[in-house]
């Protein structure tokens, strides 16, 4: 059966999908409010924050996947041009260091303008593709931060997939 069967008859609210689907993965999870829901996801290099928030208005689901990273003084820089070259092959969603919270963060809208709702394959796709890029890049930010390679080098191990569960 496919994830949007059961909601046909429903007309639920974006974060009562997440809800549903956070359940239906087994995550661990926090309704923060109405519109916000934050949970766990387990990847194979770590387990992912994803929080996301509904905003009524500029009717658009955001999502944030994140992950604590400190790097050493001095990499700063080869960790944004990291950066730079990963968004560079994200066609959804886009990374970016938060620097006061030392958090890596990987960051998409799903703009539902005009009363569109979102399907359930559509949220669980949005979370799929956030952990599987955090999955994807996350050797090659390893690399450039503490391995001391170059972007260039770093970006290699990304080439293949990542394989992991999200």
């Amino acid at each position: 059966m496919a994830l949007s069967e059961q909601f046909l008859e429903e007309d639920l609210h974006p974060i009562d999908i997440v809800e549903h689907l956070a359940e239906h993965h087994d995550w661990d999870f926090d309704r923060i409010g109405d519109d916000q829901i934050a949970m766990a996801v387990e990847g194979q290099w770590r387990t992912y924050s994803i929080t996301l928030a509904w905003s009524h208005y500029d009717e658009t689901l955001r999502m944030v996947c994140s992950f604590e990273m400190e790097p050493p003084a001095g990499r700063e820089n080869e960790l944004y041009e990291l950066l730079n070259k990963m968004n560079d092959q994200c066609w959804a969603g886009a990374f970016t260091y938060w620097a006061n919270q030392k958090l890596m963060v990987y960051r998409y809208g799903l703009v539902l303008a005009g009363g569109q709702m979102a399907s359930p394959e559509q949220i669980d796709t949005m979370i799929s593709a956030a952990v599987l890029s955090a999955e994807r890049y996350y050797p090659a930010i390893q690399l450039v931060t503490w391995g001391n390679r170059t972007p260039e080098e770093a970006m290699q191990v990304a080439i293949a997939e990542a394989y992991g569960r999200a």
